[in-house]
C-alpha cells in the first residue's frame, strides 16, 4: 500500500522565514516525494528530477551564503529540512546531506575566485555532488588512503579508486581527497573534480539491503587531469578539511535518522490505532502503548541532541563531540524505532505492502555511513579521556 504522509512535527523554528521554508519542504515532500517512494525504491530508481526541483526551490544550498546561491540558513533550520525530506524518502534526505557535504570544502576552504566560479552552479544550478574519501582498503582508517595526485606543471594527475560513494557515477562533481605527499594525514589534499572529466568512471552500483534508489558505487580516477585552480585549500590540508566536513555531515546523518524514525513511528501509531483485536484497537493494550511511548521519547531526545549540536555550530563554538553523540544516538534510535515499528505491525510489518520493513532496512545504513557508530564512540571517548595510549 502507498506510503502515508508523515505526521506533522511541531517544530521550534527561529524565524518566520524558517517556518515558511518548512512549509515549502512539507508540500514538496507530500506531493513529489512520498507518493512514489516505495515504488521507486523497489525499482532502484534515483529521482534526479526531485533534486532538480529542490535546486530550483533553493533547497540544495541552505547552509551556505546567498551570495553564491545558498540559503543563508543556520544549521538549526537546514537539519530540520533534512529531517522532513528523509521522513518522506531517505534517498532524497541523505542525497541532500551528501550534496551539502560535497560542497563544504569549496564553500569553507575555497578561495574567493573558486567560490565565485563554481559555487553558484553547485548550490542552485542543478548540479549534484559526491564526496570521495573512503577507498576499498581505507574506510574507518581514512588517513591511509592510496589515491594519489601528482603535480604536472599547472595540473594535477589523479589516479586511484574511491569506494562507497553516494551518487557515484551520476554526480556532476566530486570532492576528492588524494595523497600528494607523505604517508598519513598530513600528505592529503582536496580537489574539485568534474564528473565528466576524462578518466573518471564508475563501477556498477552496489546491490544493497536498503536505499536501492540511491546509487552507491566505486569511482575510478584513471590519470584524471585537473588544474591547480581546482585544488581546495593548501597542499596537505585535505585530511583536516575532510574531518571538518564530516563533523557537519554527521549532523546531517543524525537529522536523516530522526526523519526515518519519525516516519516509522507515524506508521506504527496509525496501524495500532486502526488495527482491532479482541474487540478494540491494539493501541489500547498497555504493552503496545509503552512501546509507542518509548519510541516517541527516543525520537524527541534525538531531535533535541542534534539541534543542540547545530546551535553550537551556528554560534561558532566547538561541536565535534556533540556531532558524534548526535550521530550515534540518532542512528541507533532510528534502528530501534524502525525495528519496533515492524513489531507493532506484526506479520504485516514484515511485508512490502507497508513501509515499516523499508524503514528498518534503511535505518541500518545510517549506523555505518560517515563514520560507524563504533568510530563515534571512539571520538566521544577521546574528547572525554584524551587520545588512546600508544
Amino acid at each position: 500500500m502507498p506510503d502515508r504522509a508523515p505526521q506533522t512535527v511541531d517544530r521550534q523554528l527561529p524565524t518566520d522565514e524558517a517556518r515558511d521554508l518548512i512549509s515549502l519542504v512539507r508540500d514538496i515532500a507530500q506531493r513529489e516525494i512520498a507518493p512514489k517512494a516505495a515504488e521507486e525504491e523497489d525499482a532502484g530508481r534515483f529521482p534526479r528530477e526531485v533534486f532538480t526541483l529542490l535546486s530550483e526551490s533553493g533547497l540544495l544550498g541552505l547552509p551556505y551564503e546567498s551570495e553564491y546561491g545558498g540559503g543563508d540558513q543556520p544549521y538549526e533550520v537546514y537539519l530540520q529540512v533534512l529531517e522532513e525530506l528523509a521522513a518522506a524518502r531517505l534517498t532524497v534526505g541523505l542525497g541532500v546531506s551528501v550534496h551539502t557535504l560535497a560542497s563544504y570544502a569549496l564553500a569553507t576552504y575555497g578561495s574567493k575566485e573558486q567560490q565565485v566560479e563554481h559555487l553558484p552552479a553547485m548550490l542552485g544550478g542543478g548540479l549534484l555532488g559526491a564526496y570521495c574519501l573512503s577507498e576499498p582498503a581505507s574506510g574507518s582508517d581514512a588517513a591511509s588512503l592510496r589515491t594519489r595526485a601528482v603535480r604536472d606543471g599547472d595540473e594535477w594527475v589523479i589516479t586511484g579508486t574511491k569506494a562507497w560513494i553516494t551518487h557515484g557515477g551520476i554526480a556532476d562533481f566530486y570532492t576528492v581527497m588524494a595523497r600528494t605527499g607523505e604517508e598519513g594525514p598530513r600528505g592529503i589534499t582536496a580537489f574539485l573534480v568534474p564528473g565528466d572529466a576524462d578518466g573518471v568512471g564508475a563501477a556498477p552500483p552496489e546491490k544493497k539491503m536498503g536505499m536501492k534508489g540511491s546509487p552507491t558505487a566505486q569511482v575510478h580516477f584513471d590519470g584524471v587531469r585537473v588544474p591547480d585552480g581546482r585544488r581546495l585549500g593548501e597542499e596537505g590540508q585535505g585530511f583536516a578539511i575532510a574531518l571538518s566536513a564530516l563533523d557537519s555531515g554527521r549532523l546531517g546523518i543524525a537529522a536523516c535518522a530522526i526523519g526515518v524514525a519519525q516516519a516509522a513511528l507515524n506508521e506504527a501509531v496509525t496501524y495500532a490505532t486502526e488495527r482491532r483485536q479482541f474487540g478494540k484497537p491494539i493501541a489500547d493494550f498497555q504493552g503496545l502503548r509503552f512501546m509507542l511511548a518509548d519510541m516517541a521519547t527516543q525520537i524527541e531526545a534525538g531531535r533535541a541532541l542534534y539541534l543542540a549540536a547545530a546551535r553550537l555550530k551556528d554560534a561558532g563554538r566547538p561541536f565535534a563531540k556533540q556531532a558524534a553523540m548526535a550521530k550515534l544516538h540518532c542512528t541507533d534510535t532510528a534502528m530501534k524505532v524502525a525495528t519496533d515499528a515492524v513489531q507493532v505491525l506484526g506479520g504485516y510489518g514484515y511485508t512490502a505492502d507497508f513501509p515499516a520493513e523499508r524503514y528498518m532496512r534503511e535505518a541500518k545504513v545510517l549506523q555505518i555511513v560517515e563514520g560507524t557508530n563504533q568510530i563515534q564512540r571512539m571520538v566521544i571517548a577521546r574528547h572525554l579521556a584524551g587520545p588512546e595510549s600508544r
